[in-house]
């Protein structure tokens, strides 16, 4: 059984993932309309073999940002998203993935 300070110290360690989790919805719907060319407004990608974003996980979406921004992303199509994602700043990361994780 876990004991208070096991709880405490998992608590302590997992808020700074849920800090980072958190963007503006709205914010990013706007800023979304970037993506919607491939992988759809609603975020149902419009292009066979691009992945869906509606409803996925926020952090991995920025995550996911982040690592095609540093080109650190590598195969498939990611050379196709390194321009899309260096154009972002990490508030515009943020806010993409509240929408996208949002869409249910």
């Amino acid at each position: 059984m876990l004991n208070k300070k096991t709880i405490a110290l998992a608590l302590m360690l997992a808020a700074p993932f849920a800090a980072n989790a958190a963007g503006d919805a709205a914010a990013g719907k706007a800023k979304a309309a970037m993506c919607a060319g491939c992988h759809g407004m609603d975020g149902k990608a419009v292009i066979p073999g691009y992945p869906h974003l509606k409803g996925q996980n926020a952090q991995y979406i920025v995550s996911s940002l982040k690592a095609f921004k540093d080109k650190t992303r590598t195969g498939g199509q990611s050379v196709l998203m390194y321009p899309m994602a260096g154009m972002l700043s990490d508030a515009d990361m943020e806010n993409i993935a509240a929408y996208f994780s949002s869409l249910k």
